[in-house]
């Protein structure tokens, strides 16, 4: 533990002397450093992916900067007035936290009882709902990805009861969006319709693949990394034989893109 304390005592000396003493971390704000935290988080995110555990060391290294960056600028704050406004330190930032995990861990911290983890989920949601939020659904950000918000919307609503029992039922859903979203396309309605009914589509597959305990998120990626290596193939076989990809026929391109599946 000392070690570890040690280590974090390190980071906040650094931090320190940065922002005092560096032309570039001086001039930063919370808001300068919100589209540098999304990056981070989604190097993180390809790492994870990647199972590159040096790399996940180091880009959670990057996530905890930007933690520690932003309380030490918010300690720069008056304090007092308007509640969002005040400043804090990382010390209130990790009190804060550990006061909402001791809460919303009733069967730990005091006598609730649990028999599993889908209670859990549902009495973290009760008490989040004692705490002042309006809606199970408020706490998922906007600005998520809809793909990842979707699944995050299911879950939410699940942890209340309001859910499908069985797989089973959740798949004759995706049946019968698939054939109501093909129903808009053979009688050529509108665009905005055909939309309306494939966004239903995709939300009622994420909520199968959720019964299926499959991330939809990290599905799609790998398929559009195993797409991205495979066009890349076609890419480097076509120049080799001296062909432009425009100029081939998709029979010609059909020949290189099996040669990749297979390899």
């Amino acid at each position: 533990m000392q070690e570890k304390l040690k280590a974090f005592e390190r980071l906040l000396t650094i931090m320190d002397e940065l922002r005092e003493k560096c032309p570039w971390d001086k001039k930063q704000t919370i808001e300068s450093l919100r589209h540098l935290t999304i990056e981070e988080t989604y190097e993180l995110a390809d790492a994870i992916l990647d199972k590159d555990m040096l790399n996940i060391k180091k880009e959670l290294g990057d996530v905890l900067l930007h933690i520690v960056f932003y309380a030490r600028i918010a300690s720069e704050t008056k304090e007092g007035g308007d509640p969002l406004t005040a400043g804090f330190n990382i010390a209130d930032v990790i009190n804060s936290l550990c006061e909402k995990l001791i809460h919303r861990h009733p069967h730990i911290y005091s006598d609730v009882k649990v028999e599993n983890e889908q209670q859990v989920k549902e009495n973290w949601e009760k008490l989040k709902l004692k705490e002042g939020s309006k809606s199970v659904l408020s706490g998922v950000p906007v600005s998520l990805p809809s793909l990842i918000k979707a699944e995050r919307i299911q879950e939410k609503a699940r942890a209340v009861g309001f859910d499908w029992d069985k797989p089973e039922q959740v798949w004759e859903k995706v049946v019968e969006e698939i054939a109501e979203f093909k129903h808009e396309i053979d009688t050529n309605s509108s665009k905005e319709k055909a939309e309306e009914e494939f966004g239903d589509v995709l939300f009622s597959l994420i909520n199968y693949a959720r019964f299926k305990e499959i991330s939809p998120e990290d599905a799609l990626e790998k398929t559009n990394r195993k797409f991205i290596k495979r066009f890349q193939y076609l890419e480097s076989q076509a120049e080799k034989a001296g062909k432009q990809l425009s100029d081939m026929t998709l029979k010609e391109m059909d020949v290189y893109w099996n040669e990749a599946k297979k390899l």
